[in-house]
């Protein structure tokens, strides 16, 4: 069943931008130019968007020549109440799907309108992670049902693909496509699987030290490397001979969430227990780590836009960050929802787009 709710002129944006000295302090610099509406930072603190308007703040001090010039535009878009948005992944429409993870649901937002359409996945689902392929039909690991599932992009129609009865209760996070287009997905109950949408064969490995695989992510190569959020190591998966290497990061206990490669095709890591960034550059073999910002930092999502800089979320200072590799340095973006809890992000040029999971709305950035 589709259901459509139109959310009302509740789509607010805010333009923010916020500097990061060297010593890893962020510093918030709003402005209100002239016949621009004004938010305080107690305001923005609050988790309640301001209309009319978007507020124009002071740029941020220029990171890199790869950086784009400009402040950084917040806007935020609700979902249907006890939707529980999880990740989130733009659609080839102009849209963006979410996992509704409250809903059961497989989500569809509408930025121009704010209009989104919910599609059951089924009872009992609990959708995780969502990506898109080359046709635009989205696929959805689905820990509920224990399957991966796929909803065409125009008709909304629903497949259900189980993991094998020998692998119950896999607790399903995160997919990516390897280079021949084979999906790749984790588990955190211990499992890596492949599933081939040609032959619909699926094949389920087990994971080096049992409990942990999270996040998940090719190159442009068509290398697949995942993280292992319990087991504190990054996996690099042999697609061809389903074999998988563990690459140690330098901080032991890290709790290594989420992985993204960047344009050269080192893998950069959200580092959850550590609070920091890593990157792990598989032509040399050699590490580098960041500490975040901040007080007690919880790096939990990571991403890398087109300009090859790096985004996190850090649950600890309810923040979006991002992180220049040239200039070695962050800039922090604050977040309306208190808390936000963003546990994803994804993005298209021009925009990163992550699910604001404690407060129902999706939340992106344009610049």
């Amino acid at each position: 069943m589709i259901q459509r709710r139109l959310l009302a002129a509740a789509v607010t944006a805010v333009l923010i931008a916020a500097g990061c000295a060297g010593d890893g302090a962020p510093v918030s610099t709003p402005a209100s130019p002239t016949g621009a509406a004004s938010v305080s930072p107690s305001a923005a603190a609050s988790g309640t968007p301001t209309a009319g308007r978007p507020v124009e703040a002071a740029p941020a001090t220029e990171a890199g020549a790869s950086r784009p010039p400009g402040p950084a535009r917040l806007e935020v878009f609700p979902v249907p109440p006890g939707s529980r948005p999880h990740d989130v992944a733009p659609a080839v429409d102009g849209g963006v799907w979410y996992t509704a993870q409250g809903a059961a649901a497989l989500g569809w937002l509408d930025p121009a309108t704010g209009e989104t359409v919910h599609i059951a996945l089924g009872a009992g689902s609990r959708p995780h992670g969502v990506i898109v392929d080359a046709v635009g039909d989205a696929w959805v690991t689905d820990g509920g049902l224990n399957a991966i599932v796929r909803v065409d992009g125009e008709t909304h129609e629903v497949s259900v693909y189980p993991l094998p009865d020998s692998r119950p209760n896999a607790n399903l996070n995160t997919a990516t496509f390897d280079g021949r287009g084979v999906l790749w997905f984790t588990g955190q109950n211990g499992i890596v699987g492949r599933f081939d949408p040609a032959t619909e064969e699926m094949v389920v490995l087990d994971a080096p030290r049992g409990r942990g695989p999270y996040g998940i992510a090719a190159t442009a190569a068509g290398d697949v490397y995942f993280a292992s959020l319990a087991g504190s190591y990054v996996g690099h998966i042999d697609t061809e001979n389903d074999v998988i290497t563990v690459l140690e990061p330098p901080t032991a206990g890290q709790g290594a969430r989420r992985v993204w490669p960047d344009s050269q095709g080192r893998i950069w890591v959200s580092e959850w227990n550590a609070g920091a960034v890593a990157m792990y550059d598989p032509a040399t073999a050699e590490w580098r780590e960041w500490t975040l910002p901040g007080v007690a930092a919880r790096a939990y999502s990571v991403y890398v836009d087109e300009f090859d800089r790096i985004w996190l979320s850090d649950f600890a200072s309810n923040t979006l960050l991002t992180f220049d590799p040239e200039s070695e340095t962050f800039e922090s973006h604050q977040l309306f929802g208190d808390p936000a809890n963003v546990r994803q992000l994804l993005g298209r040029d021009g925009e990163v787009w992550g699910a604001e999971s404690a407060a129902d709305q999706l939340v992106v950035v344009r610049f």
